[in-house]
């Protein structure tokens, strides 16, 4: 991006501006532990991500595969591309020494148990198809079972202190990938036999349990490796639970599980090959690839020139820029911190350069990439789950989260607004940024989206609506100056099985947690301390419930966050007499803006980093702006007309009310209405908002007359609202 002098001196019309044009928001984020290949490394790990992205595309549209099969498939591709691509440690050309080669030659004799295991389960997989009932117990523990343990245990080990150079795959990695196979491939067996109906009664072989203990093994580093040690830890803190339950008083306790009959059912529709799965096998691999598509025809560098072009010559242009470019972007990524990162890196400079502070334009941002995972129809792959765990029609998820997420950025919207009249911000002038005269005649790239829409509410499936809208974005993209041709379009499937990966291992992960939720009935024990809380107070209830969601969302992506969420606090919540669709977005909600609640909010992190501000600090500010979503799902409880439910003529007049009290709830925080707002006002403001909020006929007729009045002393007294001279804030 070229650079230009700074907007609050480049007054006169004769200085020469360069306008700010997005060119890099497609562009792949390269992670600090990823590898990045030469030569025939690059080919061999490109063909095996298009391979993997193809096998969904032809399994999900032309040859279906058996369920379980798919799954443990879908899994093991991700595990086998996950340790090819991402190291467990720094690279040794990052100014760390180089391991010692003992440590090299020590995981290349892993293999040699490692690929015994493998070699085993194509002997017993010869064996089934003779004609055996089940395999030897000595011949699943000593040639199979402890050899495929012992090589993943001691691999991971090394791994963790195994420094290789950037551009070669480290032989411990290379370990944990043929284990990965020896593991799904025993999976493939056993669950194709008779003896898949045994799984968690004492007749299971223990073969599947040894499989499983080196899957969960592999999905919890991978994990770490790919998203941080949040999840793990929490991963880690329920598989302890299932052994340390019996031992533990009060409502945590319970009768206790085997080693073998846990991890025999864990790998199951009952956990790993459950719900998260299920989707991440089909709809969130599907919109990856979607996504891919769009990023390969530049439709996400259109998108935020589209934004500055309509919204940059607002006051304080670029951060409302972001909030559009934002949702556009984070709608379809399905990760806060990474829509951050994309988007980001082009509007947080540009915030700084009109008067925000580093601390206001990473919240802004924070909050804006949040909002994107509670836009629909996509909403960051989240309604797919909330379809799946609920079984209520995506559709009408879809229609539901459309008022909350229109207040949302409303909200945002406002914040914005208000502070940048405060302190006398002006807009991006007009040689500054595209002509949006010329973006309008390139609106055609928004037709993938459009016809992903209208195909979804014309009866289509997920899956066949999100095909159609990838092929549409190749179609599309011959009309535009990035045409995709075959070389594009193999990038593209690259593309969708690397970024598939992190989603992946995270609802993979989430799938090991929601099995000891189901197995050891720790969520109805939850329940039924909801419904006592409830006795006492529903509203109660439901702050506990929000904490909940927000503790177990801290540090996860959406779809992780919400997965946990809605195994432990939904069904209490639904326990407790509130509706289903309710009770899930209710959840939703706030394990999406864990992302920007203090202390672990990791949009806002990431937007700190970019901005230079202190991550703390950014993240309370993006708390602050972001405020409308920790009030919104209450107002589902209390107004359920929010979430579509009830008369057209409820739904309009609490979908007008609620606008009106976010308005004046944002105009609370920031102190400014149409000039600047006194304390005493503020507080009456407040109680305006929260009156509007609530939903009741005689709230909204009190809230309306407070903000009447407010907005005529108000005009009476400063006559516009655009302050002659800048407040400080």
């Amino acid at each position: 991006m070229s650079q230009h002098p700074d907007p609050r001196h480049a007054e006169r019309d004769d200085e020469e501006v360069t306008p700010v044009v997005a060119e890099s928001v497609d562009d792949d984020a390269v992670e600090s532990n990823r590898r990045l290949y030469t030569g025939w490394q690059w080919l061999l790990f490109a063909a095996i991500a298009i391979a993997y992205s193809s096998f969904h595309l032809i399994s999900l549209n032309l040859y279906p595969m058996e369920t379980w099969s798919f799954r443990i498939v879908h899994i093991c591709g991700a595990l086998i591309l996950g340790y090819g691509l991402y190291a467990g440690t720094r690279f040794a050309d990052e100014g760390h020494a180089r391991s010692p080669a003992w440590l090299g030659w020590l995981s290349y004799a892993l293999l040699i148990p490692a690929g015994y295991a493998l070699y085993q389960v194509f002997m017993m997989q010869s064996a089934m198809n003779d004609g055996a009932m089940r395999i030897a117990p000595e011949i699943e523990a000593f040639h199979y079972g402890y050899p495929l343990m012992l090589a993943t245990a001691a691999a991971i080990v090394l791994s963790w202190s195994f420094r290789q150079y950037r551009h070669r795959l480290s032989p411990a990695d290379l370990v944990l990938m043929v284990c990965a196979v020896a593991s799904a491939g025993y999976l493939l067996v056993m669950f194709n036999s008779p003896l898949r109906a045994s799984t968690g009664t004492p007749f299971a072989p223990m073969g599947i349990s040894y499989a499983a203990i080196a899957g969960a093994a592999l999905i919890l580093e991978l994990t770490r490796r790919v998203a941080g040690l949040a999840l793990v830890i929490i991963a880690s803190i329920f598989l302890i639970y299932v052994f340390a339950g019996p031992y533990l008083p009060g409502f945590l306790g319970y009768p206790g599980l085997s080693v073998g009959r846990f991890f025999s059912q864990v790998y199951t529709d009952a956990g790993v090959l459950g719900p998260t799965t299920a989707v991440s096998s089909t709809y969130i691999i599907l919109f990856i690839i979607f996504a891919a598509f769009l990023q390969a025809s530049k439709v996400g560098d259109y998108f935020v020139n589209f934004a500055f072009a309509a919204a940059g010559r607002a006051r304080g242009g670029p951060a409302k820029v972001s909030i559009f470019a934002s949702g556009l972007m984070g709608m379809i990524n399905g990760t806060s911190a990474g829509n951050v990162v994309s988007t980001g890196s082009l509007t947080i400079p540009l915030m700084k350069k009109v008067g925000y502070p580093g601390r206001s334009a990473g919240a802004i941002e924070a909050a804006a990439s949040t909002g994107g995972q509670i836009m629909p129809p996509i909403m960051g792959a989240g309604a797919f789950i909330m379809a799946e765990v609920t079984g209520i029609p995506y559709t009408e998820i879809a229609v539901a989260a459309l008022i909350p997420a229109i207040l949302y950025f409303l909200s945002i919207y406002c914040m914005v607004d208000f502070e940048a009249a405060r302190k006398g911000m002006r807009g991006m002038r007009k040689d500054e940024i595209p002509l949006f005269s010329k973006l309008v005649k390139q609106v055609y790239l928004f037709a993938p989206i459009i016809i992903l829409i209208a195909a979804l509410f014309m009866g289509y499936s997920v899956i066949r609506a999100g095909t159609l809208a990838t092929a549409s974005a190749a179609v599309v993209s011959w009309i535009s100056p990035y045409k995709m041709g075959p070389r594009a379009i193999l990038k593209a499937l690259q593309l969708a099985g690397t970024m598939a990966i992190q989603i992946i291992a995270v609802c993979a992960c989430a799938g090991l947690i929601v099995g000891v939720i189901a197995l050891t009935g720790v969520g109805a024990r939850f329940s039924s301390l909801l419904l006592g809380l409830a006795g006492v107070s529903q509203l109660l209830a439901l702050f506990f419930a929000m904490c909940i969601s927000i503790l177990l969302g801290m540090g996860m992506p959406t779809t992780a966050a919400y997965a946990v969420a809605a195994s432990v606090v939904a069904p209490g919540l639904i326990e407790i007499g509130i509706q289903p669709l309710v009770a899930h977005f209710f959840v939703f909600y706030f394990a999406v803006v864990s992302a920007i609640t203090p202390p672990v909010a990791l949009a806002s992190y990431a937007a700190a980093g970019i901005s230079g501000d202190n991550a703390m600090g950014t993240s309370v500010a993006s708390f602050k702006i972001g405020l409308a979503a920790f009030i919104v799902p209450f107002m589902f409880f209390y107004s359920p007309a929010m979430l579509m439910e009830g008369s057209w003529l409820q739904i309009l007049r609490v979908g007008v009310t609620a606008t009106l009290g976010i308005v004046l709830l944002s105009a609370t925080v920031q102190s400014w209405f149409f000039g600047p707002v006194k304390q005493w006002q503020r507080l009456v403001m407040l109680v305006g908002a929260l009156c509007m909020i609530y939903g009741g006929i005689v709230t909204d007729v009190a809230g309306l007359a407070i903000g009447a009045a407010l907005l005529l002393m108000q005009r009476g007294r400063h006559g516009g609202g655009t302050p002659s001279t800048a407040t400080s804030s």
